[in-house]
Order: C-alpha cells, then structure tokens, then sequence
C-alpha cells in the first residue's frame, strides 16, 4: 500500500524524505503542499493520528510563518484556529508529511522513518 507524502519539491528536508523512501522502495503518492494545502479536516485527520501537539504543524523555520506572525498567534489558539491558519497556506506546514491512513510522521528524521515505515 501506498503512503501518502505532502512535500514542497524545492524543501531540502522533503529531497531527503523523497530520497528515503525511494532508496527503501516504499510507494508513495506525492502531494504538493503549496499547490494542493490539505484541508482543514484533513489537517484534523493528520494531526490526531500523530498524536502530536497541533503546534508541531507549523514550520517555525519558514519565512511565512515570521512574516506574519504566527509565533504569537498560536500562543493561546485553539486547535481549530491553529488548522484554519495552517489549511490557510501550505508554506506554514511543516513538512514533510507521510500517512498510511493511520500513522503520521512530520519532518524527516531517518530514525523516525525507519521505525514508522519500515515496522
């Protein structure tokens, strides 16, 4: 079964993840976080079968996510404002992100990948 990958192709951290993966053989299917932004009850969906803190979401390195703010934003936000803010632009989503449909990993940490999509 495929695994669904949302990256941003010029992201160094998602070549990696897309590297990964082919080197390991796992199918994917490829999303485009900026062109395609997961929805909002997609983003619900993910974020509770991470089992992360929605914060974990956001890519706190990008420059959207300074630009406009969003540190402060968050701070007290609910997680439903935190989805519309990230279904809102995919440049605020930390990525990438890769999903069965039951397990989620965010980033791209080569220890967490080969627990999470070599088990």
């Amino acid at each position: 079964m495929a695994v669904t990958f949302y990256w941003y192709p010029n992201c160094g951290t998602c070549k990696k993840a897309k590297k990964w993966l082919d080197e390991h053989n796992i199918d994917y299917n490829s999303i485009h976080i900026v062109e395609e932004t997961p929805s909002k009850d997609i983003l619900h969906d993910l974020i509770e079968k991470s089992g992360l803190p929605a914060k974990k979401f956001f890519n706190t390195s990008g420059k959207k996510y300074r630009e406009l703010n969003v540190k402060d934003k968050i701070k007290d936000a609910s997680v439903e404002e935190m989805v519309e803010l990230l279904a809102s632009d995919g440049m605020l989503i930390k990525r990438p992100i890769v999903t069965d449909g039951h397990q989620v990993t965010v980033g791209f940490k080569e220890e967490t990948f080969q627990e999470t999509w070599l088990s």
